[in-house]
Formats: C-alpha cells, structure tokens, sequence
C-alpha cells in the first residue's frame, strides 16, 4: 500500500529551525516530484515548494524562497523539508504530496496535481 509520512513537526522560537520528514513506503519517491503544502486554521492549503526527481527544478513560493530548503535522500526513500528563520506566519500543518510526474511545473502548488498525500505535521513558533 501506497503511503507517505511526515514527521519533524513541533514548536520553535521565532528564527528557530525545524527539517520535516517525508517518507514513502509501496512505492519509490524518486519516481515523483514532491511537493510540500501547509494548512493553518481557517485558511486554504497552500503549495510552498516543489522537487523534482533527478536533476529536474526545485520551485519555492515567496513567502518560503531563501528560508526553506527541499532535498532528497534516495537511498531511504526520503524527503525533507529544511525550515529556517521561522516566523509568526509559518505555523501550519505541512503535507507533502507526490504527483504522477518526475518535474515540478507552474501547476505543481495546485494540490489537485497529486494523488499520494501524507496525513500532516504540525508546526508552530512561538516566543
């Protein structure tokens, strides 16, 4: 069975650091262009970042470009969302997805572009 899972979530100060975890298990992440979304409450899901397999685009929206960093490690089907410098407007559950693609693309922060979708990890920075 198909799964991913993201783990690394928790509570940080402002300008603290946080790397989420997404692990898939039944199939291989190297085969998928991953993206990360994130939800805080009463808000829509939002697209932040998307990598694509092999040497493909890396994408970032503003609101994350030059804080967070995407990476993949293969070897254990793996990965990982590097946050830096948070701020009062990251808190959110974060989700990664993989999509049916080995490139990210303009419509990869659409989240009707995945099929496999973790269950969520909740982050939160406060002083």
């Amino acid at each position: 069975q198909a799964q991913l899972v993201e783990s690394g979530g928790g509570m940080v100060q402002p300008g603290g650091s946080l790397r989420l975890s997404c692990v898939a298990s039944g199939f291989s992440l190297d085969d998928y262009a991953v993206g990360w979304f994130r939800q805080a409450p009463g808000k829509e899901r939002e697209g932040i970042s998307c990598i694509s397999t092999d040497n493909g685009p890396t994408y970032y929206r503003d609101p994350v470009q030059g804080r967070f960093t995407l990476s993949r490690d293969n070897a254990k089907n793996t990965v990982y969302l590097q946050m830096n410098s948070l701020t009062p407007e990251d808190p959110a559950t974060y989700f990664c997805a993989a999509a049916p693609s080995r490139l990210c693309h303009p419509s990869s922060y659409n989240r009707y572009s995945y099929n496999y979708w973790g269950q969520g990890t909740s982050v939160s920075v406060s002083s």
